[in-house]
């Protein structure tokens, strides 16, 4: 019986069902980098976040400075936030802060060194830290909501501030460098998105001291 070959036919399909069959493979390979990074950074930010917590009510020493609060900072200033700052909350002078120590007079205040929680980089350059976010990855929105009204990036808001002091377990968020006591901010938001495309990833941080590095979309 005289022996069959293969077609140059049947050799151009066999070879592109494999050509198909890897450029899927990639595709969705690729995507799942790109979807992994973005969540990895955001686990990054909001474990950052949460080491602020952890500081400031376990009163870590820093530089000499005892029983201090503990913050992250976010300016965005420009089109994108490719970093952030961790500082120790550190405000000698102002007896009017978030924080205020039982030493000038405040009878319950929380037993912290006084701060204003907010980075303030003539008291706090020295006891903070910048990260930077990796792979292109930016954070394109902040926001924060006081009195059941949202204000974001492009709106008004600039600056937010987390920060946590002992004994309370709360956060104090505050916006545009300013603490206020009759607007408390009592959630923030951040947007973290990647230049490669794919669904941002949200960052929700709440006056309880909550922190999601996973929340579904958390502004309007």
């Amino acid at each position: 019986r005289p022996f069959r070959g293969v077609t140059l036919i049947e050799l151009l399909v066999v070879f592109a069902i494999i050509a198909i069959l890897a450029l899927v493979l990639v595709t969705s390979q690729s995507a799942f980098n790109r979807t992994f990074i973005l969540a990895n950074t955001a686990y990054d930010v909001a474990l950052t976040i949460r080491s602020a917590e952890v500081y400031g009510l376990g009163s870590r020493l820093n530089a000499g400075l005892q029983n201090t609060g503990y913050g992250v900072h976010f300016d965005y200033t420009g089109s994108s936030l490719t970093s952030f700052i961790f500082f120790a909350d550190h405000h000698p002078f102002s007896p009017t802060t978030c924080h205020p120590s039982p030493g000038e007079g405040y009878v319950m205040a929380p037993t912290a060194a006084a701060g204003d929680c907010v980075y303030t980089s003539l008291y706090e350059s020295a006891y903070a830290t910048t990260y930077t976010l990796g792979n292109r990855i930016t954070i394109d929105k902040i926001c924060a909501k006081a009195n059941d009204a949202w204000e974001c990036t492009g709106s008004g808001l600039i600056t937010l501030d987390v920060t946590f002091a002992r004994p309370n377990t709360r956060a104090y968020l505050v916006k545009n460098n300013s603490y206020n006591a009759s607007a408390i901010v009592t959630e923030a938001c951040l947007s973290l998105v990647s230049p490669y495309g794919g669904s941002p990833r949200y960052i929700s941080v709440k006056l309880s001291g909550a922190i999601t590095a996973s929340a579904t979309r958390c502004y309007p």
